[in-house]
């Protein structure tokens, strides 16, 4: 599971980051835990970032994957990350 404390600061990297970042909101990107905590979701772009082993895969690519999977569809993600 991933700690509070931790998700208080953890942002979508696709929000916060270059070309990409999101300059609309003044906290842009933060995440919230669906799928009984097995995944990260974005609040802005709706990117969508497993956790596995208790440990969030914050890439954009992997976000980018999962992005316009409908919550309740999210798979429950593979132990072994792939």
């Amino acid at each position: 599971m991933v700690d509070t404390e931790l998700l208080k600061i953890l942002r979508c990297p696709y929000c916060v980051s270059g070309e990409t970042r999101n300059t609309e909101k003044e906290d842009p990107g933060q995440l919230r835990l669906v799928g009984e905590d097995q995944w990260l979701v974005c609040q802005d772009c709706a990117r969508k970032y497993p956790i596995v082993t208790d440990i969030p895969k914050m890439l954009i690519e992997e976000g980018d994957k999962w992005q316009k999977t409908p919550e309740k569809e999210l798979p429950v993600p593979p132990p072994d990350g792939s």
